[in-house]
């Protein structure tokens, strides 16, 4: 199996008086790696937020009911645990008042689980994100050499564990990922009115991937006005389907300030939405393939290595852009995206003589791995 950066890290926090909150999408791979962790050991028990009578076990519940329920089990794993009513305080109490239990419990609605969570497990939580397969897990799992080889196609299929461990698969895997099961919890949301433009949302912006987005025009594109086309894509987000980059803007007047790109965060699902999974070479949308794929890996790096900071685009009214900028510690630096190498790159001098100290690099297929792994 292929090791993933999150399992040294949680092994680190167990039984430190604290629970461990497991969040991402799903089938990403969250469960595996528990059981991966605890392979052996007879003192953990499983319990399913989604069954209905795991739910009911939880409700009015006691500590003293609750330790009785464990018995001699040491580590306790709620799968899907924003299914749960009033998790937060279900989980408040095994910590406060159970405390030679570890307890874990995964999500994969950053919605439900971190504002249930939120408050209760202030100060009584260590909180982790979970991504489909990284470009970092795969280099440790069979080489830099070889995994580079694979860009061209982790850029179609992209990096869910089951995509990746079944070759010649793929496609039938994203379909049904892609058909309603990643977005579940954005569905059984009584925030949504309308399933049908829920999809169309989506397959809208797949197509707009590496552009600025309208809210308005997204919303004329699947019949909705703007305000729900934003709550759909608050809701997506919070269910790790996309996010959201916002553009950087501090000294220009001219600079866009209000502007906002939206990425998917794996490919593979943004190509299953359009039912696109021809190859890179000659594909009109490479750029915005490429773009997408080294934005959501740096998120993935940034999130497994610990490494704080803030990310935007900027982009001027005079068309000046830069894809990527991140500060990190105080130092700025913009990145652009070219699949090309031998691309030339106009560098961005209205961009790097008003803001001091910072720096540009141009990233291309040759040279992302410094990008990825940060070498």
């Amino acid at each position: 199996m292929i090791k993933r950066k999150l399992r040294d890290i949680i092994e680190k926090r167990l039984f430190d008086g604290k629970a461990i909150l497991l969040m991402g999408p799903r089938q990403v791979g969250k469960t595996t790696l528990l059981k991966e962790l605890f392979e052996g050991r007879e003192d953990v028990m499983w319990l399913n937020g989604d069954e209905l009578d795991v739910q009911a076990l939880f409700e009015g519940v006691s500590a003293t009911r609750l330790k009785a329920m464990f018995g001699r089990k040491k580590i306790i794993i709620i799968d899907e645990a924003q299914r749960i009513p009033n998790i937060g305080l279900r989980l408040k109490l095994v910590t406060d008042q159970i405390k030679d239990v570890q307890l874990i419990a995964t999500g994969s609605s950053a919605f439900e689980l971190a504002t249930k969570t939120g408050e209760p497990l202030t100060g009584r939580k260590w909180e982790y994100k979970m991504y489909p397969l990284s470009f970092g897990e795969m280099v440790d799992e069979h080489g830099l050499l070889d995994e580079k080889r694979m860009i061209p196609h982790r850029l179609i299929f992209g990096y869910y564990p089951e995509v990746v461990m079944r070759p010649g698969e793929e496609r039938e895997i994203l379909r049904l990922l892609s058909d309603s099961y990643l977005y579940k919890d954005v569905l059984m949301s009584d925030q949504i009115n309308k399933p049908d433009s829920l999809v169309k949302l989506l397959q809208a912006l797949a197509f707009q991937v590496g552009s600025q987005v309208s809210y308005n025009e997204l919303a004329q594109l699947c019949s909705l006005d703007s305000k729900t086309v934003e709550k759909y894509v608050i809701l997506l987000e919070q269910s790790y389907v996309i996010f959201r980059l916002n553009s950087f803007s501090r000294n220009l007047r001219n600079e866009l300030k209000t502007s906002k790109k939206i990425y998917f965060y794996d490919n593979g699902i943004r190509n299953a939405l359009i039912a696109n999974f021809n190859q890179i070479e000659g594909r009109a949308d490479r750029g915005a393939l490429w773009e997408n794929f080294l934005i959501s890996e740096r998120k993935k790096f940034l999130e497994y290595n610990r490494l704080w900071g803030n990310s935007w685009f900027w982009r001027t009214k005079e068309q000046k852009e830069i894809d990527l900028v991140e500060e990190r510690d105080g130092k700025i630096t913009g990145y652009e995206f070219k699949w090309n190498p031998d691309q030339k790159v106009k560098i961005p001098r209205l961009f790097l003589d008003s803001y001091e100290n910072s720096d540009f690099q141009v990233i291309h297929r040759n040279n992302c791995d410094s990008f990825l792994l940060e070498y």
